[in-house]
């Protein structure tokens, strides 16, 4: 797999995320198929290959990379300014992160111990996901740059929708840090834009 390849299927990630706090906090739901390799990802920290994180990416991201087709072709109908917002502050914050060695240490072991609740569990159980919103909580929340999430006050004040948000905002953190890793830059979406919309397009069914 080419390293621009592996960077498409991780901002799909970030995308999808994106795309998926937008919904919840609009609707209060969104599609466990899109949410759950999405939060097992968090729990996947040593994979042996990058296939190992999402698993099919055709399937798992089919979300984040319609999505990040679109966005990347310059089409913005039908994409919420809010998702656009995520992406870009999902971005801002890892960037941040990854300058702030005592909150990485602090997240990492967070996760560890949230793994626990997955594995008692499942990686969309309510308590799972509850124990990924307090890590989340204790570390990236109280960061000078903070991540403001809009919708429906119905939904956000709900205690279960917002530690949906939250959860999903750290998976969409855990993507944006792969990003990097293999090799992306903010750059790269400006400059590198054609490229990654060839990765895209083969990666998306033809129909």
């Amino acid at each position: 797999m080419s390293d621009r390849r592996e960077q498409a299927i991780a901002m799909a990630a970030v995308v999808q995320a994106a795309t998926l706090v937008e919904q919840l906090a609009r609707t209060g739901d969104v599609p466990r198929e899109y949410s759950e390799p999405l939060l097992g990802s968090l729990f996947i920290q040593s994979p042996k290959t990058f296939d190992d994180v999402y698993g099919n990416a055709r399937e798992t991201l089919h979300l984040g990379l319609d999505t990040f087709n679109t966005m990347a072709s310059g089409i913005q109908a039908g994409i919420s300014p809010d998702v656009q917002r995520y992406v870009v502050s999902i971005l801002q914050l890892e960037n941040k992160l990854k300058r702030d060695r005592a909150t990485f240490a602090a997240l990492g072991d967070g996760i560890q111990q949230a793994s626990r609740q997955a594995e008692h569990f499942s990686v969309t159980h309510e308590n799972t996901i509850a124990a990924i919103a307090e890590v989340y909580k204790n570390t990236l929340s109280k960061m000078s740059f903070r991540i403001h999430v809009t919708g429906n006050p119905t939904y956000l004040q709900n205690p279960q929708t917002a530690n949906k948000v939250r959860a999903l905002l750290l998976a969409g953190i855990r993507a944006a840090i792969l990003w990097r890793q293999v090799g992306g830059s903010r750059w790269h979406l400006l400059l590198k834009r054609k490229q990654y919309l060839q990765e895209v397009a083969q990666l998306l069914p033809t129909s």
